[in-house]
């Protein structure tokens, strides 16, 4: 008969040999260090490269800035991160909120998906350009006066492209709902509706928005 302390010896030794094993498979370093016998050096570790950076000089606001920066970083990073202007929101980051729109050469623009890098030279025009407390731009009183926001989240980029479809109505440029393209667009709640489409309030202060829009569009 085997002895009962044999037993116990070579099942310990199963299972301390089973753990080391376990713990060599979650460690491809160490188990390829192991395996690789000897006078074969392990390959080397993975180094990160250093980010690509670049200057890019642009005007923000009438004023010229200039910044040094990874080519991977986005316009809205620029604004918030480099340049400090936190007016403009970073919301959903994939272009569907419309928190960050800002003006881009009088075009307004999601500036989470635009690489800084792209806009050497460019003209920029952020909620903090467009006025300020004391001297507030009519679009964004007339949202203080139609109490176009709630938590407030939204409205730099509501104002900021609201400011730009009054200007595109105003040169002629048509929108998918527009019923004859051959016409002037008309100031009307569907156009401002479907123009305003991309920038979500989840507060729903939508009808108080288009309101305010209105109110501007027609003194203008």
């Amino acid at each position: 008969m085997d002895d009962p302390s044999d037993i116990n010896q070579t099942r310990r030794g199963i299972m301390i040999g089973g753990a080391l094993s376990v713990t060599a498979a979650a460690m491809p370093g160490v188990g390829a260090a192991q395996t690789a016998g000897p006078g074969i050096t392990p390959a080397p570790a993975a180094v990160t490269p250093a980010p690509v950076t670049h200057k890019v000089a642009l005007r923000v606001n009438g004023q010229r800035v200039e910044a040094n920066v990874d080519t991977r970083t986005t316009l809205l990073d620029l604004l918030r991160e480099h340049l400090h202007l936190t007016g403009t929101k970073k919301g959903c980051d994939q272009g569907q909120c419309g928190a960050c729109t800002v003006m881009l050469d009088g075009r307004r623009v999601n500036s989470c998906l635009s690489l800084a890098v792209m806009h050497e030279g460019a003209e920029v025009t952020t909620i903090e350009g467009l006025g300020t407390p004391d001297k507030m731009h009519p679009m964004q009183a007339a949202f203080v006066k139609h109490d176009g926001y709630q938590c407030g989240y939204c409205t730099p980029g509501q104002i900021c492209s609201a400011v730009a479809v009054l200007d595109e109505i105003s040169n002629g440029q048509p929108s998918h709902v527009t019923a004859d393209i051959t016409q002037h667009p008309l100031l009307s709640v569907d156009e401002l509706r479907e123009r305003m489409s991309g920038n979500i309030c989840r507060c729903g202060a939508y009808s108080n928005i288009i309101d305010a829009i209105t109110e501007v569009g027609g003194k203008a």
